[in-house]
């Protein structure tokens, strides 16, 4: 059945990187009848990861088997997968980096990846799932969609930025069409046109013959503002068939606020009536709409609702639960935390390469401590966060602010864009449980992301328990229970 005609989810299980909504989380809440969602950020780092631990339960293993052109993934395997798992205190293969002229194998890999992500979330039901984005995150994109088409995922949502392309990407790689992203370049003239190309024949020879036209799924961009919604309606490549409205007490990344960029005195960005969103206006544009930001309980449903929303999308209750990507012990922490009201949230201006603010729970022995932060060597080796710029030959480099203060400066950055930053890369793949061992012995410390709503989540802990699943988060927001 095309995702077109079923009825539209009442909960978008929010779509939080890096794999904390792994496929089993999503899997679940679809097979609940909602919309599970997939992150799709870092996902190549994510499936090498998981073949060199040994991938000992078969999955990623049985759903590369399920791809097209088996000769397309022989090689990743020859590559990553180390039967019975590397030694615990082994580092991790670097996966390659994207840049203007890379492909082939690259291609293949993240494509690959994002097939397997969606494949093990939409295997053996037929609920709808999701593949959540960032624009902020753009030379992967083009292969990361055409993957997850090819495991017929249904929803795509995108945000940190205006994904006014992405539309149009999706109809021509539905029909397995070349493709090609604009980029984003610091310092880019206006009239300079920098872009990655992709195309699906090119990368795998014989894919259009072998599958048939594939299943365009529905854009959901994530957006803060009625201004955006009429900027992407009016500017989209092709169809937006409804928007999620995110506030500033959202996880992740926030939108910067709109004007000069004022702090609290704790240091946190303040967000003004300029930032709230006018539902008047989004529901004058005629499609459907989700509210998120501290959403997680069923009144904030219900009011959803009356203001005219199809739903919600709602990620925090998720990240805590049973069935979510983030490592068992550091979920454990931060849920114990929650239980004995020490739960804080900061919303740090600073600490993401990409400028935007992000939100940062204070766990006990991740990065949001001091000595913790202050302890990391800088080093940039995952890569997925830089930023693109132009050199004064007119090439173009790449640079991330989070990168060694010496390096930045060097390739022309500002020294003052470095101070506080982390490196999220490395941080959220080690609060997924695959943290870099570096050969010097150092472990990459994790990072927990999480909205304003965090202090709240433990009204889904039963008496006698310790945890929560995902039917329970549910089953209370439809106040079932």
């Amino acid at each position: 059945m095309s995702c077109m005609s079923l009825p539209l989810p009442t909960i978008i299980q929010g779509g939080m990187g890096v794999a904390i909504s792994d496929w089993r989380l999503a899997k679940t809440v679809s097979q609940l009848g909602q919309l599970g969602v997939v992150s799709g950020t870092g996902i190549s780092c994510v499936l090498t990861r998981r073949l060199m631990d040994g991938d000992l339960a078969g999955n990623m293993r049985r759903a590369i088997a399920n791809f097209s052109l088996p000769e397309a993934v022989q090689d990743i395997l020859d590559r990553y997968f180390i039967p019975g798992g590397k030694a615990p205190d082994a580092p991790y293969k670097s996966t390659p980096t994207f840049t203007l002229t890379a492909s082939g194998f690259i291609d293949r890999l993240n494509a690959i990846a994002n097939f397997v992500e969606v494949f093990l979330a939409k295997e053996n039901h037929n609920g709808v799932v999701g593949i959540n984005l960032l624009e902020k995150v753009q030379m992967p994109t083009l292969v990361s969609l055409y993957g997850a088409m090819l495991a017929g995922v249904d929803y795509v949502l995108m945000g940190a930025g205006i994904p006014t392309q992405i539309a149009g990407i999706l109809d021509r790689l539905s029909n397995h069409q070349p493709v090609s992203y604009r980029l984003d370049v610091q310092g880019a003239a206006p009239d300079d046109d920098v872009r990655v190309h992709f195309d699906p024949e090119k990368t795998f020879p014989g894919i259009s013959k072998l599958v048939e036209k594939l299943k365009r799924p529905k854009f959901l961009p994530i957006i803060s503002s009625s201004v955006l919604a009429q900027v992407l309606l009016k500017r989209s490549e092709g169809a937006v068939d409804g928007f999620v409205i995110e506030a500033s007490s959202a996880g992740g990344h926030n939108a910067p606020p709109r004007g000069a960029m004022k702090l609290s005195n704790e240091g946190e960005p303040i967000y003004g009536e300029k930032d709230t969103v006018g539902l008047d206006k989004i529901r004058q544009l005629g499609i459907p709409f989700w509210l998120a930001g501290a959403y997680g309980h069923s009144a904030q449903l219900k009011k959803a609702l009356a203001e005219g929303a199809a739903g919600i999308q709602v990620g925090t209750a998720f990240a805590l639960c049973e069935e979510s990507g983030m490592e068992s012990e550091l979920k454990k922490k931060a849920l114990q935390q929650v239980l004995n009201n020490e739960a804080r949230v900061f919303t740090n201006p600073i600490a993401s390469p990409t400028g935007f603010p992000f939100k940062i729970a204070h766990v006990d022995g991740t990065i949001s401590e001091k000595t913790v932060f202050d302890a990391r060597k800088r080093l940039c080796d995952i890569s997925m966060l830089r930023t693109l710029f132009k050199k004064d030959d007119g090439s173009v480099g790449y640079r991330c602010p989070a990168e060694p203060e010496a390096d930045y400066v060097r390739k022309g950055g500002m020294i003052e864009d470095t101070v506080g930053r982390t490196c999220l890369c490395n941080n959220l793949m080690a609060a997924a449980g695959i943290p870099q061992h570096r050969k010097d012995g150092y472990i990459e410390p994790p990072l927990v992301t999480a909205g304003d709503d965090l202090a709240n989540v433990g009204r889904f802990v039963k008496k006698g328990n310790t945890g929560y699943t995902a039917k329970e988060v549910i089953d209370s927001l439809l106040g079932e229970n």
